[in-house]
């Protein structure tokens, strides 16, 4: 059985401070198993101010603005460690960072990204959105199979070391689009990105959402929180 996960709803914060902190979990923990111990499980919940964040293998022309019209719309900039191409962090987009020791779980980094997805599959249900897989591209899609409608609801990327991750999903809930226009988001082209509100009409409570998560966490992860 899993250790329990330990929640952290930090609220709102900039980019490099919740990195900051992951990475000091991340550190904590590999300590705690170097020592032959259990290291505790968490998931952070944030929502970033406004930021692009590059993965490691990311290519920067998927930036679509440059530096100083970036900074005049007060956008923040960081070139990552995490997996995945460029995307984009905003108030009203829900991120969830686990920082599980995966050994406690399964030590299989694809079993891991798909219980992601199936966690925000089985939330955004709730809301009466069918999220699917998109062959060969991480995160959760509507209508992926249908050339022109494709449209991301949630964007992944992790990353892993000694089995603890981080990093995580940006789930876009109440999320202003626009920020997306100046972006390739994800390195993929021609496809769209849409939000929970977007696709129902009216915006949700964020709390709610929150709380789904939490369950299908449980659920998906075989585990519960502390």
């Amino acid at each position: 059985m899993p250790g329990k996960i330990f929640l952290q709803d930090i609220g709102q914060r900039h980019y490099k401070e919740v990195w900051d902190y992951q990475e000091k979990l991340l550190q904590q923990s590999i300590q705690i198993k170097q020592q032959q111990q259990l290291p505790q499980n968490y998931l952070l919940f944030t929502e970033h101010y406004p930021v692009y964040t590059l993965g490691k293998n990311g290519k920067p022309v998927h930036i679509l603005i440059d530096e100083a019209e970036r900074i005049a719309k007060s956008i923040e900039y960081f070139h990552i460690n995490r997996g995945g191409d460029i995307t984009f962090h905003g108030i009203g987009q829900l991120v969830g960072y686990p920082i599980f020791d995966l050994d406690q779980f399964k030590t299989d980094l694809g079993w891991y990204l798909r219980s992601l997805e199936e966690v925000i599959i089985l939330t955004i249900a709730e809301y009466g959105l069918e999220g699917k897989r998109s062959a060969g591209e991480t995160g959760v899609w509507l209508e992926p199979g249908i050339k022109g409608a494709e449209r991301k609801i949630c964007a992944m990327g992790i990353r892993c070391s000694r089995w603890i991750t981080m990093h995580g999903f940006a789930l876009n809930i109440n999320t202003d689009l626009s920020y997306f226009k100046y972006i390739v988001p994800c390195g993929i082209q021609d496809k769209q990105v849409t939000s929970i509100e977007k696709e129902l009409g009216y915006a949700v409570s964020m709390d709610e959402v929150k709380e789904k998560i939490k369950r299908n966490f449980e659920k998906v992860f075989d585990t519960s929180f502390a």
